[in-house]
């Protein structure tokens, strides 16, 4: 018998992310008419022609549940009992919440400030989906459905499957709402990827710089020196050349490259230098790692 319970932590995560994207969307969004994909966008897009052309509103908490139901019981079989349990809650709770807060007036009047509207509403969403995600469960929405497409479509990525499934929201938000509306609903969508990412990732980034040099002893030093930051020596062989040398490896932060640059350059003019985006640095000099002791 599979258990209907949930863990207080993930269901404390899952309420207080369901409220942030809740809040972004009553508050910010919706009035703005900010149309950021997902099934969010769709329901601001279906309030808007509802209130023009039925006479009567349809509200975006009634929207998100009656699309976002029938998506789970579609996936539910691919997705797991764990998954879809909680992803069911924060459906409901993004629902309920949006539907408690329409009901109040925002205490922000930004409609004539959509920079500032944007930035708000993105943040706000971001965190709320990343606590989602971190309980491990969705807000449901367009990767649901492009998740179905994928069945039809195996051959198609599903990167590429849910950007293709917002981008017609945001299309037809862009005819209804004009380009200016537009132009900052994809700046709210640019923030709430950041943000998400972040709380994902962590904000601990760092470069990594695999350098090439005859000199690698003397740029080691100098770099533990001046930056201050240590490096590895890994023995390497050129496939053109044939020649066996030392690859030094570094991890800097991203304030240090120029410095990191200039310092090898200065050493050796012809040294091959290779630096990349690291997602999250643990370990000393960076982002500390705290083990319970056992």
């Amino acid at each position: 018998m599979k258990s209907l319970l949930i863990k207080k932590e993930e269901f404390f995560l899952i309420a207080l992310g369901a409220l942030f994207v809740s809040v972004s969307i009553s508050w910010f969004l919706s009035p703005a008419n900010l149309v950021v994909g997902g099934i969010s966008g769709l329901g601001i897009i279906v309030e808007e022609l509802s209130s023009q052309y039925l006479g009567f509103t349809i509200p975006i908490s009634l929207t998100t549940i009656v699309c976002n139901l029938p998506l789970f019981l579609l996936s539910s079989r691919r997705i797991g009992f764990d998954f879809l349990k909680k992803s069911l809650l924060s459906v409901v709770l993004v629902s309920f919440f949006i539907e408690v807060t329409s009901s109040f007036p925002s205490i922000f009047t930004l409609e004539e400030d959509l920079l500032v509207t944007a930035l708000i509403a993105g943040v706000g969403l971001g965190a709320g989906i990343g606590l989602v995600l971190k309980a491990g469960a969705t807000t449901g929405g367009t990767d649901m459905i492009a998740s179905l497409i994928h069945q039809v479509l195996p051959q198609q990525p599903m990167s590429r499957l849910v950007m293709f499934v917002d981008g017609i929201i945001i299309v037809i938000g862009f005819f209804i709402f004009g380009p200016n509306k537009a132009a900052y609903a994809m700046v709210s969508i640019y923030v709430t990827g950041r943000v998400i990412s972040s709380m994902l990732d962590g904000v601990h980034y760092g470069k990594a710089a695999f350098i090439i040099s005859n000199k690698s002893e003397e740029i080691a030093q100098a770099i533990m020196d001046k930056i201050p930051r240590g490096s590895t020596g890994l023995k390497s062989r050129g496939m053109y050349s044939k020649m066996e040398g030392e690859m030094l490896f570094t991890v800097v932060a991203p304030t240090e490259v120029t410095k990191l640059r200039e310092l090898i350059y200065s050493i050796d003019p012809k040294a091959f230098v290779t630096i990349a985006d690291v997602r999250e640095v643990l370990g000393q000099g960076f982002t500390e790692v705290n083990t319970p002791s056992v």
